[in-house]
């Protein structure tokens, strides 16, 4: 039995065009055929089905065991019959026997199509996914598609859709259908229905990627930005290096008279960006980070690595923790220590709280900030 020349000549387009292996698409066929047949014909018996790729040719072949006595008639066959067909078999050794049907092309034929269209639906998540996961923290320009309980839906760049949930929305901003949004793709997940992208508009690496398209030192590596701290649609903290040291970091990332930076702002629907510069030694950098209130002393915590106290004028506590906090939180997810902000005042009793001498360190290693201390007495 034959298959039609136009399925065959699919096998090898899907390979030039699609990328699937024919050899891939000949076992997914064959493996088909044989449910088919099994449906369709006998159950019971234990089939191969070979498919000849160049010829179209399609057999089916009910495989026995050869064995002394026979208990199952659909999968083994005794020593006597199959001496019968040849004298050279022996026990255990397994005979295939043609039972292709007469009328089994129609069904070769839709297994065939239905494999050949489940090929090509994989082969297109496929690439869907290689496409798109390659762009994992990257920024897109997309537009507003549409929005239900759980997302607001993007079409990016070759019309695929990407999913941006609440969480990943910037809370200052509402969207209609037709805007041109830049998102972040925060994920690819490979799933069974296809791939699906995720986006935000709240990650850190959005405003690090704004500043590449901004700041040509900052594309080419001249200013490094070594760390973000975001709180989406408020404010952001930017911790810059600058590897060239007859260049200003901070001054490069905000441009000649704010330019730079303010195309970034209006980017966020204005959000404020805090840059600051970044320093090896930890205390200068929190001093930094803690702009733009005035820093008088950092202290680090002997029970702690990762802890600090640092004292601020009296007058300048309020402006140090900032509204709500956000200056301080924000500063100790920069800096990636925790940081307990004290009036000068009470430097005494914070040394005393210690128990032993101070020790100050330098250069400690990275770890997550677990919580943030802040006291406002």
């Amino acid at each position: 039995m034959k298959m039609s020349k136009d399925l065959i000549k699919a096998f090898d387009a899907l390979e030039a065009e699609k990328g699937i292996k024919a050899d891939v698409l000949v076992a997914a066929v064959e493996e088909a055929l044989k449910k088919a047949y099994e449906k369709n014909y006998n159950k019971a018996e234990n089939v191969e089905v070979d498919f000849n790729q160049k010829t179209g040719n399609i057999k089916v072949f009910a495989v026995k065991t050869v064995v002394e006595e026979v208990e199952n008639p659909y999968e083994e066959m005794s020593l006597a019959d199959a001496k019968e067909r040849h004298r050279g078999y022996d026990l255990g050794d397994q005979i295939k026997i043609e039972v292709t049907p007469s009328n089994f092309g129609r069904l070769a034929a839709q297994a065939a199509r239905g494999i050949i269209m489940q090929k090509i639906r994989e082969a297109e998540r496929q690439v869907v996914y290689d496409n798109f996961s390659q762009y994992e923290g990257e920024v897109l320009t997309g537009e507003v598609e549409r929005e239900d309980s759980r997302y607001l839906y993007i079409i990016l760049p070759g019309d695929q859709e990407a999913a941006m949930a609440q969480s990943d929305r910037m809370p200052n901003e509402h969207y209609v259908l037709g805007d041109k949004i830049k998102v972040v793709v925060s994920e690819v997940k490979s799933e069974a229905k296809g791939p699906q992208i995720f986006v935000s508009r709240t990650r850190p690496e959005l405003v690090k990627r704004l500043f590449e398209a901004e700041v040509p030192e900052v594309y080419d590596g001249t200013v490094e930005i070594k760390s973000v701290a975001r709180e989406a649609g408020d404010r952001s903290k930017i911790a810059v290096y600058s590897h060239n040291e007859n260049l200003d970091a901070v001054g490069t990332m905000v441009g000649q008279r704010g330019s730079r930076v303010q195309a970034v702002v209006n980017e966020l629907a204005g959000e404020n960006m805090d840059i600051v510069e970044w320093e090896e030694d930890p205390a200068a950098f929190i001093k930094n980070a803690l702009n733009p209130a005035e820093v008088v002393e950092v202290l680090f915590d002997p029970r702690d690595e990762r802890a600090v106290t640092v004292l601020v004028p009296d007058y300048q506590l309020s402006l140090a923790i900032g509204k709500r906090g956000q200056n301080a939180r924000l500063a100790a997810r920069l800096t990636q220590f925790k940081i307990d902000i004290k009036p000068e005042s009470e430097r005494d009793s914070v040394l005393a709280s210690f128990k032993e001498p101070l020790v100050a360190k330098t250069n400690q290693p990275e770890t997550s900030v677990d919580e943030l201390e802040i006291d406002e007495n």
